[in-house]
């Protein structure tokens, strides 16, 4: 259950980003309380993820980690944004800084 609400704050950390555009610097009511409440359900779930058992810090590098790669490939395909050799360089070196916590996370102190 602890992936499962990870799972969730990243989807709705994505939801909110993605749609941060859309609120024109907070001006607009709608897009801007989508945006606030994706953000506050996103670290509800985190939170209660890390409750459920999963460690912070492994916690925080997916969330962080996969919302990051995911957003530069929704803003690509949605927000007509450039995808350039850095932000692919910075996608591997995010993932592969994301496999090396998530195996070295359960070593003893």
């Amino acid at each position: 259950m602890p992936y499962v609400l990870l799972a969730l704050a990243i989807a709705c950390e994505l939801l909110a980003t993605s749609l941060m555009k859309a609120t024109d610097g907070f001006s607009r009511l709608w897009p801007t309380v989508a945006v606030l409440a994706g953000y506050v359900i996103s670290f509800i779930a985190l939170s209660q993820a890390i409750k459920g058992g999963i460690q912070v810090g492994i916690a925080y590098a997916i969330w962080s980690a996969v919302g990051t790669a995911a957003i530069i490939v929704i803003g690509a395909l949605f927000l007509d944004e450039p995808v350039t050799l850095a932000k692919v360089g910075g996608i591997v070196l995010i993932i592969a800084g994301v496999v090396m916590l998530n195996l070295t996370g359960s070593e003893a102190h």
